[in-house]
């Protein structure tokens, strides 16, 4: 899905490392296959592909789960996470590669094209209706962090139990490596690529996803506008926000991070909070790097 992707395990030797991780990988590729649209025979870009037809498309058990995912998380998050933003964020990704910014006209005609509500799911045939040609369905704010999840419940089903995934940033994990406490993560400085905040994360058994501008943005007329698409407004956000969600999986913590970037502060916690998840927000206030977090946060962090 146009992201790197690494995994690390605890194995007994370096025989079955290499067969686990074979195993591990190839299951990703199946997923790649299902939910990329960077890949124009995956089974997302031929449900893409029928957009305006007119035609009920039938879809594989992964599509389903994570379609069904997709809408709890829409709902939740009162639309501000929505997997139907593809054609503003395709429109968007061209901008940023020629340095043109999207004009008003070209926004508005690609927003009348979001908004799950418009798809039409029949939940007894497991079947999506793209009604609007031009409907484009991004799985890109969910499915890496769904599939670092899998990749866990793969290897703990073989017996492995000390694992961690990475997926472009979507990080799940089991249980701590060896005699660590937990996996240590770095967390980004706000607006910064390389700099990270003095207290690390100690994490086991469970799942973290950071999201941010610092990477992925465009700007105009002095103002900064990051990958991350408001379906509500059809820009992208401008809070430059460095947004980091500890939850239960990587599906809920990758939705919460692009949700939460987009959310006001209190109702990000908020949010978060009702999902059993923490959150960290750091922004840049009178030039200032601030944070705010949820209440469970700080259990998380290494001392200063």
């Amino acid at each position: 899905m146009g992201s790197p992707f690494n995994l690390v395990l605890v194995a007994g030797d370096q025989r079955q490392a290499n067969a686990l991780a074979e195993q591990a990988y190839n299951l990703v590729d199946s997923f790649n296959h299902i939910f990329s649209d960077y890949e124009n025979v995956s089974e997302l870009s031929q449900l893409n592909l029928s957009a305006g037809s007119g035609k009920a498309i039938m879809v594989s058990p992964a599509l389903w789960d994570i379609i069904l995912l997709s809408r709890d998380a829409w709902r939740k998050s009162a639309g501000s996470f929505d997997i139907t933003v593809g054609p503003l964020s395709r429109l968007w990704r061209r901008a940023r590669k020629s340095k043109n910014f999207a004009t008003t006209d070209s926004v508005l005609y690609y927003q009348q094209r979001v908004g799950f509500g418009k798809l039409q799911i029949d939940t007894m045939a497991h079947t999506v209706l793209l009604p609007l040609s031009g409907m484009f369905l991004d799985l890109g704010g969910i499915a890496k962090g769904y599939i670092a999840q899998k990749i866990i419940d793969r290897l703990r089903s073989l017996g492995i139990s000390q694992a961690l995934v990475d997926a472009g940033g979507d990080i799940a994990m089991s249980d701590a490596p060896l005699t660590a406490n937990g996996w240590i993560v770095g967390v980004n400085i706000p607006e910064t690529t390389d700099s990270l905040q003095p207290n690390k994360l100690v994490l086991h058994n469970i799942s973290v996803a950071t999201s941010g501008d610092a990477y992925q943005y465009i700007e105009h007329e002095g103002r900064k506008y990051s990958h991350i698409i408001d379906p509500r407004t059809g820009y992208g956000v401008q809070s430059q926000r460095n947004v980091t969600v500890i939850a239960p999986n990587g599906a809920l913590a990758d939705w919460l991070a692009t949700a939460c970037s987009i959310l006001s502060i209190e109702s990000a916690k908020k949010l978060a909070t009702a999902c059993h998840a923490e959150i960290l927000i750091g922004t840049i206030e009178k030039n200032k790097p601030v944070y705010y977090a949820t209440q469970g946060f700080k259990r998380f962090q290494t001392a200063d």
